[in-house]
Formats: structure tokens, C-alpha cells, sequence
């Protein structure tokens, strides 16, 4: 009995190439990542990263918010530009603040001054690997 070609075809799984030049802190970072997860390849890696990311994606698209909990109850929210772009619409909180003549002024010195250098701890927090 032969099949039919619609039926081979369906048989036949068709892959997709990928292949990606990491800067090397980012390679070492995935890497690190496989070895943690117990992932043995990039592209078992790439397939958990992809269900992640279409998790997260169909989460935003329904206006859910994407949360972190500590065990004791601190809660981090993940904000990425990428995902705001498919969640809904929202209107922004308006907030008004009544600032004096004074505060004003500082305000006005403080933006049209130079750029203060960053605070140590700032540049030792962005030096940190992920």
C-alpha cells in the first residue's frame, strides 16, 4: 500500500537553520545558562527560550503583568520594551504636582546644567554580570 504524498508530507519535519553571532560575555552567559538548566544543545536551548518568550508575549497581548514573587512576598515586575509593544493600550496614571516658584527654579538650573557623573555604587551596579 503506498501512502500519499500529502501524507508524506506531513511525515516530513521540516527545520529551520539558526545561527547567531554572541558578543563573548553573552556567549559565556548562555553557556552558563545551558549548563544550569541541563540544556546539552543550542537548539534545545532556543526552544525553551521561544515557549518563554510566546508565554510572556500572549501574557502581555492579554494586559497581564509578567511577576516576580520573593518567598517573602516582595514582588518585581518585568518591564521590556519589546513586550510593552503587544500589550494593550492603556491610559498612563495623570499625576499633577503643584510645584512652587522655588522648586521650579531649582528644576529649570538642575535640567539646563551639565550631566552629573554617575555615583560609584551606580557605575560598581552596571560593572555587576547578570
Amino acid at each position: 500500500m503506498q501512502t500519499s504524498n500529502k501524507t508524506r508530507a506531513r511525515k516530513i519535519r521540516v527545520q529551520t537553520k539558526f545561527q547567531a553571532d554572541l558578543a563573548p560575555s553573552d556567549a559565556s552567559t548562555l553557556q552558563r545558562l545551558k549548563q544550569e538548566l541541563e540544556v546539552r544543545s543550542n537548539a534545545d536551548f532556543l526552544a525553551e527560550a521561544v515557549a518563554l518568550i510566546r508565554w510572556a508575549v500572549s501574557e502581555r497581548s492579554r494586559g497581564c503583568a509578567i511577576v516576580s514573587e520573593s518567598a517573602s512576598g516582595e514582588k518585581r515586575v518585568l518591564v521590556s520594551p519589546r513586550l510593552e509593544r503587544v500589550a494593550p493600550e492603556q491610559l498612563l496614571p495623570h499625576v499633577e504636582i503643584n510645584w512652587s516658584k522655588e522648586q521650579l527654579e531649582s528644576f529649570g538650573q538642575l535640567a539646563s546644567g551639565p550631566p552629573a557623573a554617575p555615583k560609584r555604587a551606580l557605575v560598581d551596579l552596571m560593572k555587576q554580570k547578570p
